[in-house]
């Protein structure tokens, strides 16, 4: 009796320890989901300080400890910019953001909101751009959940040695342009495209590659580029942006099914429209940082009047054109796509 009882207590004291370890081995598990989280910006710059560190922490926080981002700054985990929509639905990298327009022609019904002077408010635009995205566009992101979508602040003319005074001003110049709708509106105003993402900025227009780029104030100070400016044109206030890119905040959605419920709730509490029209705003606020680095350096600053402006407004209307027709092309009805786009964000204004 006693040597049976002393086997079975070590056998208990045996299956005892080992459920502990599959226990422990469970739990250490359970808080290693680390997000792969990849981007364009260098570390300091306002959208990882400002959005995704935060995001990252609240994440962090609300599955108390199970969720840790893997910070990739600046490209740093491999590939280019336009390569990210393919990197985070294949499951190279888990999270990112990028702006879809980096890839010409690839999300047509997205590019809607990078049509010349739409609009005027990133937090607006933010809004109309998820609500627009949820009716008409998650099937151009196969493989991907869209966690948020918005565009960024007012975009301007940026120049090293000439400034943008009048429409005549764009002939002979090189411009840079981040997306294929507004390389098709610098044509229409006379001006040479020359399309790449912000990350080739600094570098083209050192070599002189280019004479200067549009960009909104937000991404200037990150790559310094008020350093290699001289001359900044904006267009009347009255009016809506000259131009406007698309942001998207992605996740791959392998990896999303792949988490518990729980988990999957955090993620979800964490994204849609009220994320998206956070980030707008933030993107908004962004603005006076931005443009201040410029002033410090003692550049020119120069808004256009109401009548210079109306100019450049009527010689984009063919960009609007060309989209619908690209559109019908595709058998998708662009017309009604553009007229929804407005007025989502007359509707989203009025918030």
């Amino acid at each position: 009796m006693k040597t049976t009882l002393k086997i079975t207590v070590k056998s208990l004291v045996g299956t005892a320890a080992a459920l502990l370890l599959s226990s422990t081995a469970s739990v250490a598990s359970a808080q290693d989901v680390v997000l792969k989280f990849h981007h364009i910006w260098p570390p300091a710059a306002m959208a990882p300080t400002r959005v995704i560190a935060p995001w990252c922490e609240k994440v962090s926080a609300e599955s108390k400890g199970r969720i840790k981002c893997q910070m990739l700054p600046a490209m740093s985990g491999g590939g280019t910019p336009a390569q990210l929509v393919d990197r985070v639905k294949d499951g190279v990298d888990d999270l990112v953001i990028t702006l879809p327009g980096y890839t010409a022609g690839r999300f047509p019904m997205m590019e809607v909101f990078e049509l010349p002077f739409m609009t005027n408010s990133a937090e607006a635009g933010a809004s109309a751009a998820w609500e627009y995205l949820q009716k008409h566009a998650t099937k151009e992101f196969p493989g991907t959940r869209i966690l948020a979508t918005w565009v960024h602040d007012e975009g301007y003319v940026h120049t090293a040695s000439k400034q943008v005074r009048t429409l005549d001003d764009f002939k002979g110049l090189k411009l840079r342009a981040p997306t294929r709708q507004t390389n098709k509106l610098l044509a229409k105003l006379g001006a040479t495209p020359v399309g790449m993402p912000v990350t080739g900025v600094a570098d083209a227009i050192s070599k002189g590659t280019i004479d200067g780029f549009v960009l909104p104030w937000e991404v200037i100070p990150a790559f310094k580029l008020h350093e290699l400016t001289k001359f900044h044109t904006q267009t009347d206030p009255k009016f809506p942006a000259m131009y406007s890119a698309g942001f998207v905040f992605a996740m791959n959605q392998a990896k999303y099914d792949s988490l518990p419920a729980d988990l999957k709730a955090v993620i979800d509490a964490n994204s849609g429209a009220a994320l998206s029209r956070q980030i707008g705003k933030i993107w908004d606020e962004s603005q006076v940082a931005g443009r201040k680095a410029a002033q410090d350096r003692g550049n020119t600053i120069m808004t256009l009047s109401a009548e210079e402006t109306e100019r450049w407004v009527k010689a984009s209307v063919p960009v609007y054109d060309d989209w619908v027709s690209d559109m019908r092309a595709r058998t998708i009805d662009g017309a009604a796509l553009l007229k929804d786009a407005r007025e989502l964000l007359i509707k989203h204004q009025k918030r």
